[in-house]
């Protein structure tokens, strides 16, 4: 299995941190924007932004395991560079948005588009042994980590002045991607090692079923697909549970998505490297569902700011969890399926992302309401904690002194 050129490898890493910082950007002013649509005050806001953050999630679902047979067929390069083109198209969509149903029409959009990280992903799969498929994909996860540091930071200092102006800026990084790729970025996939594109992919649940029938990835599937639900809580209420608990403006809360985003870039960075070889995955995967699970419950019953940032970096640790069990599943399947899985994956994640703004944020709105009969806002961080410990039979089930994945 050959390298390719260092460009390459620093253009996937790019693609991923310009999706990062354009997912990132736009967290911190989330309620801000809503208000500027007419989405109403902190709790009723929520909802909507749960509502767009769903309709992004069901639109990538629909398209994900399409963009993963269609990388399998074609290629990874051609996807990519589309991928990013209507990604930069949708931050003007977004940036020129008065009204709530052209944001919603913006996220449909760049769902359609989520192709961005599944195709990354298989193009990393591509030229990785399999003995460092998990600490490249932490490298994956380090440059989302990195994006998540910069995005926030950008969008909490462009906004003081004016609220549309992070989606300028990330439109511009992303046809500025497309420009590199196009001279930089070599295809990763011969087409003696292309399959081809069927009826089959283009059925989301299909490809899921297919997926879940592999031997050995059933138990791996289910479990990443709870701990994306679980996880879904923060990037669907971390603004408004931090603008309602503790009154923070778009930079402070900029400055703790920065904070969690320099975590995971370490982690994934760093912490991941170096356990992995040490401890093995399974034991990996192990510390940061405990990790996860310690992070939701502490954020859960906080009122203080200063727990947030303490709370942090273990959160961070829990971000391990998703490459680690990845890795594992991408050492069990042929190469001419590693874009099939990435996308499978990738629709599984937009599953978790549909169903959990629409669970966290009405809940949230019910327990963060003036006339609640408990006013607790982390009631939601305490639901996701509570559906992880619910999966951790299954977790042990993967011990491998019980069961290998092969």
């Amino acid at each position: 299995m050959q390298t390719p050129p260092r460009a390459a490898l620093l253009f996937i890493l790019a693609t991923i941190l310009i999706d990062a910082i354009g997912i990132g950007i736009i967290f911190p002013l989330m309620p801000d924007l809503m208000a500027r649509v007419g989405a109403g005050d902190t709790a009723s806001g929520a909802i909507w932004g749960g509502i767009l953050l769903a309709a992004y999630a069901a639109m990538q679902f629909v398209f994900a395991p399409i963009v993963g047979g269609l990388s399998d067929a074609f290629g990874r390069k051609p996807v990519l560079i589309a991928a990013l083109a209507t990604l930069a198209l949708d931050y003007v969509v977004m940036a020129l948005a008065t009204t709530f149903w052209v944001l919603l029409l913006g996220r449909l959009l760049a769902g359609a588009a989520g192709a961005t990280y599944i195709t990354a992903t298989a193009y990393l799969a591509d030229i990785s042994p399999p003995e460092k498929r998990a600490a490249n994909f932490g490298l994956i996860g380090a440059a989302f980590g990195v994006g998540f540091v910069m995005g926030p930071a950008l969008g909490g200092i462009l906004a003081t002045w004016h609220v549309t102006a992070p989606f300028w800026v990330a439109a511009a990084f992303a046809a500025a991607n497309v420009a590199l790729g196009l001279l930089v970025l070599p295809e990763s996939l011969p087409p003696a090692r292309r399959r081809r594109f069927t009826r089959r992919d283009f059925n989301p649940f299909r490809a899921i079923l297919d997926a879940f029938r592999l031997p050995g990835l059933a138990v791996p599937l289910a479990l990443l697909f709870v701990f994306e639900l679980a996880n879904m809580v923060y990037p669907a209420l971390w603004s408004f549970w931090a603008r309602e608990t503790f009154g923070w403006t778009a930079a402070a809360i900029g400055l703790s998505f920065a904070a969690y985003g320099a975590g995971v870039a370490f982690t994934q960075g760093a912490v991941l490297p170096f356990l992995v070889p040490r401890i093995g995955d399974y034991r990996t995967l192990l510390f940061a569902g405990m990790a996860a699970v310690v992070a939701l419950f502490g954020l859960g019953f906080t009122t203080a700011a200063w727990v947030v940032f303490a709370l942090v970096p273990i959160a961070c640790l829990s971000d391990m969890f998703p490459p680690t069990i990845t890795a594992m599943m991408s050492n069990a399947v042929a190469e001419d399926r590693q874009g099939l899985l990435q996308g499978v994956i990738a629709a599984l994640g937009s599953i978790a992302a549909i169903l959990g703004p629409l669970v966290a944020t009405p809940l949230f709105r019910v327990f963060a309401a003036d006339n609640a009969p408990l006013y607790l806002p982390g009631m939601p961080f305490l639901a996701a904690g509570v559906l992880l410990l619910a999966a951790a039979p299954a977790l042990l089930a993967l011990n491998p002194r019980r069961k290998r994945i092969r």
